[in-house]
């Protein structure tokens, strides 16, 4: 053993992979419990816990094969993991072992270490993980803290390898020669190279919990720790970080840096949460079909992390987040326990599996949608040990990762078990919407388990049918060759993303009338600085005297307008469509006219009477002259019978009633007709396809009284 005592703690930047030599005189409260101590080994209680993982996730082989026997058990009384940095090591060092597991077992044959009398087969395991890190060390010796507590077979099992690592390297370069091999990385089959190499320089994403601090002060903070915001993954160098560009509150840090941020109070504080992309993705896809009040179902409880984000970004007070499969007591007293610390105030635990919820539980009656992340064979994910921890996955996911494929008859037995949670969440009557959301890189996990499930029609006759929906980055650059489903492909800035939302059809007989629409759109801000607020009993008396007529209307505010057609365009859909045409709320405005092109049409039963428009629309300003109304309507080119025309449905539309000026003989001073106009938007040809075509009968009623004094007058009316 070496004869320096000097400490050796984890250095904050591990993009050095340097020995920090610390004085003894420092506290011991100072030191990491992370245990790592880069090419000097680990902490006792890391290899004991990483053998206890190892023999969980072996690979097993037929008993004619079988030359290193395991034991069923490892030592009694095995420590627990002191913190998250030594769970994530033992995990590693697992992880490592199994993929390396036949060389592993073919060195410790070949050196004639194995078997030995002296070591039970209980203790196999930990001879194999300790062996991987030795050679990782490159056979050199592990230095020590006095402060490190010592397990007794951790040290005998140390001594007696140290005792033989000549013979050991001996054997490793032995099996290097054979195949060829610069280093043990090149026996790994090609993809799992890949996999590594992708890990390496796999960016960290971590979401801001809004709960808790707002994205300026987490600048602020950022700036102070020494962090420059850069414009994307491509300008990191150093202590950078950007902003994701497909959502708005998840940052991005170099991966050589995840020591450093780990360690910083926005992460201890939970202001700032580590956590894959894809999580994210589905998060605000649920976010884009939520009312104020709708509640959610997360169908894991896994996914502790994405349900708290789902909380973060929903209404506190008059939503819900629905959390499915807490079974034990203190798994409820940790997951209460940890949303507390993040403030979500708005989360329910349910103790039974999602699928043995009856879709008519009374708790779940104002559910609109359910987020379904089923478990999933994660080949997309480049760094398996993150994914695991911060999903609370089986480690036996690990085994088939280590081999880089799935066996045949394990991939049917997930896309079932998959199917099956998809179909009972289409059977919630109430629900509207699912987001289905996997990390797969298999169509039998992905496409094949959506078509089945539409296929199948378990909605019933009464419910309408699901239909798939373009997601909410359906116009993103990344995505596959379907606007319909949202793919990642694994890379060296993401895992692999599979995203898909299903969404209900339309109920033909269904009519929802302005002021719903309206507050609809005033929920989602659309409408801000806007009154909406109902009309008088008397401003309802006065416009039922007046008859409904139609006019063209050129609105000068073309800025709320804008907002009105673009929440209508989403609101009136098209009922025949195969696909719910669901748009991205987040990108750029679109001009007026083009937003009045693409409006899908449903013909209501009977025309909305004025009674029903809220008082922001009737304090509408006036829009234009009766001559300029009546000049631009000379203009119109008469549609040609040669023309192409397009088949559309007929709609009837109701737009807000128009103000016209007109002359008063008696004076110079205009006033305002309380005449109302009502355009009906009917097809045209693509020559002209921002005019609308008011109908041909029109009448004129001239107003009982005028409005009142208040509205704005014109001084010269001719204009």
């Amino acid at each position: 053993m070496p004869s320096s005592k000097s400490n050796f703690l984890l250095s904050s930047d591990l993009s050095n992979f340097q020995e920090m030599a610390i004085s003894n005189e420092r506290e011991p409260t100072e030191k990491s419990t992370a245990s790592l101590i880069e090419n000097n080994g680990y902490q006792d209680s890391v290899y004991i816990n990483a053998a206890k993982i190892f023999q969980g996730i072996r690979n097993e082989k037929p008993q004619d094969k079988i030359l290193v026997r395991y034991g069923n058990e490892l030592v009694p009384s095995l420590p627990d993991f002191k913190d998250e940095c030594s769970q994530r090591s033992s995990y590693e060092l697992a992880f490592s072992a199994l993929k390396y597991q036949d060389l592993l077992e073919n060195i410790l044959l070949d050196s004639c270490f194995y078997p030995c009398q002296s070591i039970p087969d209980e203790l196999t395991s930990l001879i194999v993980v300790m062996l991987y890190d030795l050679q990782d060390r490159k056979f050199q010796a592990r230095q020590i803290s006095e402060e490190e507590e010592s397990i007794p077979e951790v040290r005998d099992i140390e001594r007696y390898l140290y005792s033989f690592k000549t013979k050991l390297a001996a054997a490793l370069a032995r099996c290097r020669i054979k195949h060829d091999a610069l280093s043990i990385e090149y026996i790994l089959p090609e993809t799992l190279r890949k996999q590594e190499q992708r890990a390496s320089a796999l960016p960290l994403y971590a979401w801001i919990n809004t709960l808790k601090s707002s994205l300026e002060d987490i600048y602020k903070e950022l700036k102070k720790e020494g962090f420059t915001k850069v414009e994307s993954v491509s300008d990191f160098e150093g202590y950078t970080y950007c902003l994701d560009k497909h959502c708005h509150d998840v940052l991005v840090f170099p991966a050589s840096l995840k020591e450093e941020i780990l360690n910083l109070e926005l992460f201890t504080s939970y202001k700032l949460i580590l956590q894959d992309k894809s999580r994210s993705l589905a998060v605000h896809s649920v976010k884009a079909l939520l009312n104020m009040d709708d509640d959610i179902i997360v169908a894991h409880m896994g996914s502790r992390l994405t349900a708290a984000h789902m909380s973060v970004l929903s209404n506190q007070s008059t939503s819900k987040v629905f959390v499915c499969g807490v079974k034990s007591q203190a798994k409820e007293v940790e997951l209460k326990e940890l949303f507390t610390r993040m403030e979500c105030g708005n989360i329910e635990l349910l103790h039974e599996d999602f699928t043995d919820i009856k879709p008519t539980d009374q708790r779940l009656q104002k559910a609109k949608v359910i987020l379904l992340l089923p478990r999933c064979s994660g080949l997309g994910v480049s760094n398996p040990i993150e994914f695991i921890l911060n999903e609370h996955e089986d480690a036996g996911l690990l085994r088939d990762l280590s081999q880089g494929s799935v066996a045949e008859n394990k991939l049917h037995i997930l896309a079932e078990r998959q199917l099956q949670e998809l179909m009972h969440a289409m059977r919630f009557n109430k629900v509207q919407a699912i987001v289905y959301c996997t990390c797969s890189v298999y169509p039998e996990e992905n496409d094949a388990v959506l078509n089945k499930a539409l296929e199948s029609g378990v909605e019933g006759s009464k419910a309408q049918p699901y239909r798939l929906s373009p997601s909410l980055w359906c116009n993103s650059e990344i995505e596959g060759p379907s606007d319909i489903f949202f793919k990642m492909e694994p890379s060296e800035i993401s895992n692999c993303c599979f995203l898909a939302v299903l969404a209900r059809q339309r109920d033909p007989a269904e009519v929802m009338s302005v002021q719903d629409i309206l507050a609809r759109a005033a929920a989602k801000g659309l409408l801000e600085g806007l009154d909406i607020g109902k009309s008088s009993k008397r401003e309802e008396k006065r416009k039922k005297k007046s008859k409904v007529t139609q006019q063209r209307n050129v609105p000068k505010d073309t800025g709320v307008q804008t907002n009105i057609i673009e929440f209508l365009n989403r609101e009136m859909i098209n009922t025949n469509s195969e696909v719910s045409p669901i748009k991205a709320i987040s990108g750029p405005q679109k001009n007026v006219n083009q937003t009045n092109s693409s409006i899908q049409r449903k013909k209501m039963t009977k025309p909305i009477s004025n009674s029903s428009l809220p008082g922001m629309l009737k304090n509408t300003p006036n829009l234009s002259s009766m001559s300029k109304v009546f000049e631009r309507r000379t203009h119109i080119r008469k549609p040609r019978a040669e023309d192409k025309m397009v088949v559309l449905k007929p709609v009837e539309i109701v737009l807000p009633p128009v103000m016209v000026p007109y002359f008063n003989p008696q004076g110079n001073k205009s006033q305002i007709s309380a005449q109302h106009y009502y355009y009906r938007w009917i097809g045209v040809e693509s020559s002209a396809p921002d005019l609308f075509i008011p109908s041909l009968s029109k009448k004129l009623v001239k107003p009982k009284e005028t409005l009142p004094s208040t509205m704005v007058k014109h001084p010269r009316p001719w204009i």
